[in-house]
């Protein structure tokens, strides 16, 4: 039997009839593994969850105490996600970048913790202002911020006092894996019973760090790249691990950018700045990157950059900005409307909708030409039967 009491479990209320309280210790997609006092256990969520919870921010994390349906023959089924006292939270933009996506969702990273280590490491890469940004997130998830420079053996003098001018009230301690140098000043965080969880970028040793504080390699380490210092995803999921103190780490893959979750990416959500100006206004085109102004289309709507004639997909119907999908359109064809109107065809690349949009007045004449004739470019059939 396991004393869940050792991972950090204090009863708040009772379990319900034929379940058992558990700790997430994993998850891969959605298959979580368990600990509960019968030991590990592999469970997924009951089929209720998922109509249950609001958001997938109610969804269990790594880190989460849980009550679950024990099955000793097959998965166990997780059916309530207890309170959290502090989580880790960051924008989640389903993979679109800023500006494209439509709403903007919360994705919690780890949950009950007590020690927040942001680690970044003495090397090429190292940034002061990236450690402040994980600190100001940081400080509103519950736990209380550690900053770790790690790789202490390849600087000749860690800048300490640097990262102290610029977070006063956090501790900052330099360590190496490699030679165990600072580790020992670590232990004060580590007691039986608390948690820690590794933040940082690839390659700033948080595998590294782990397998020394458990005293054993139980995480690959990658080499980093030699041309910018920075690392190879070697962690490429969430898992809480047991030290050999009695206390527990959570891992986390690399996050090489890191967006705070809260009002304001809620507020982007609602209103991104390309929707706001696709028509009227001034914008950078997301596709090529050059600047727009909306002088010189002839109308008062601008569909697409007259640089590159790429569009996005924003509209459902024309000018009703309800599209949940928000692709890159590519310009493909121009044809010429029933009115002698010509447009320009868009394809997008994500879900291959079409759509037609009027040849604006400053178009770039080249591009639209080599649209144009692409067709005679490359003929379905040979150019010499034109003459039979």
């Amino acid at each position: 039997m396991i004393d869940l009491q050792q991972y950090g479990y204090t009863e708040t209320e009772p379990p319900p009839k034929n379940a058992l309280p558990g700790r997430v210790i994993e998850l891969q997609r959605e298959q979580y593994t368990v600990v509960t006092e019968r030991g590990e256990v592999t469970a997924t969520l009951k089929g209720s969850f998922y109509h249950g919870a609001g958001t997938r921010a109610d969804f269990p994390c790594v880190g989460d105490f849980v009550f679950l349906q024990y099955n000793g023959s097959g998965p166990s089924r997780i059916i309530r996600l207890l309170p959290r006292r502090s989580k880790f939270s960051r924008a989640d933009r389903s993979g679109h970048a800023e500006g494209y996506a439509k709403t903007v969702l919360e994705q919690v990273i780890a949950a009950n913790f007590d020690f927040v280590f942001i680690l970044s490491s003495l090397n090429r890469d190292f940034k002061i202002r990236r450690i402040e940004r994980y600190l100001k997130q940081t400080r509103q998830s519950g736990g209380q911020p550690v900053v770790i420079l790690t790789k202490a053996d390849l600087a000749d003098k860690a800048p300490l006092d640097e990262v102290r001018r610029a977070a006063p009230d956090v501790p900052v301690h330099a360590v190496s894996s490699l030679t165990g140098a600072g580790l020992g000043a670590l232990d004060e965080y580590l007691a039986p019973g608390k948690t820690a969880v590794l933040l940082g970028m690839s390659g700033v040793g948080k595998s590294s760090l782990l397998n020394a504080l458990i005293g054993r390699e139980v995480m690959a380490v990658n080499a980093i790249r030699e041309d910018d210092s920075r690392g190879r995803h070697t962690t490429t999921h969430r898992q809480l691990f047991m030290l050999p103190s009695g206390a527990m780490v959570i891992d986390t893959p690399g996050m090489r950018e890191l967006e705070r979750f809260g009002a304001e990416t809620q507020k982007q959500a609602r209103s991104p700045d390309y929707r706001r100006a696709a028509c009227t206004e001034h914008f950078t085109c997301k596709s090529c990157g050059q600047p727009v102004a909306p002088e010189g289309a002839g109308s008062r709507h601008r569909n697409h950059c007259p640089h590159c004639l790429s569009s996005l997909h924003v509209d459902d119907e024309p000018g009703d900005r309800a599209s949940a999908c928000l692709g890159v359109m590519d310009a493909i064809g121009v044809w010429v409307r029933k009115d002698g109107e010509w447009a320009i065809i868009h394809r997008c690349r994500v879900c291959g909708a079409l759509s037609s949009n009027r040849i604006a007045a400053d178009d770039n004449p080249m591009v639209l030409m080599s649209i144009a004739v692409k067709p005679l470019a490359r003929p379905p059939f040979p150019l010499g039967q034109l003459e039979r």
